[in-house]
């Protein structure tokens, strides 16, 4: 590992005030207990690292004048009455994949599949609304 200064748990537990404020106003902070490593990233510094996920949103005009959408390498479709509400539930999708995703961690993560999905859910969900989201789609 070429980062210099990764800090011992023992002596982050021991300055625990200390290390979150370097962290959240100084930079990111490796931390070391027994072999295992951990990385702390404020939310700020996390959003600047996953800026790069977005997603592509796909439409299909029906025969019906409805507005079915999909998602570039995610298993959501929608149908709407248009563009805009097609997004929009689309958006709502994602919360709700997100958040089974984290509540179900090691299954996700764990899927080949879905591995590569990790970056992108913690971009959903470090949104602050549903605009947020949908900000995230575009065509």
């Amino acid at each position: 590992m070429f980062m210099k200064g990764v800090l011992n748990a023992t002596d982050v537990r021991k300055n625990w005030g200390r290390f979150i404020d370097t962290v959240i106003y100084e930079k990111p902070k490796i931390v070391k207990r027994n072999r295992d490593f951990l990385i702390s990233l404020s939310i700020k510094q996390a959003k600047v690292l996953l800026n790069s996920f977005h997603f592509k949103i796909i439409y299909s005009k029906e025969d019906d004048g409805t507005v079915t959408a999909t998602l570039d390498d995610f298993d959501l479709v929608v149908n709407e009455v248009d563009e805009m509400s097609a997004r929009k539930a689309l958006a709502q999708e994602l919360i709700e994949y997100a958040q089974e995703y984290f509540s179900e961690f090691q299954l996700y993560f764990n899927s080949p599949n879905r591995q590569s999905h990790f970056p992108y859910i913690l971009m959903i969900l470090l949104q602050e609304d549903l605009n947020g989201v949908i900000d995230l789609i575009s065509a």
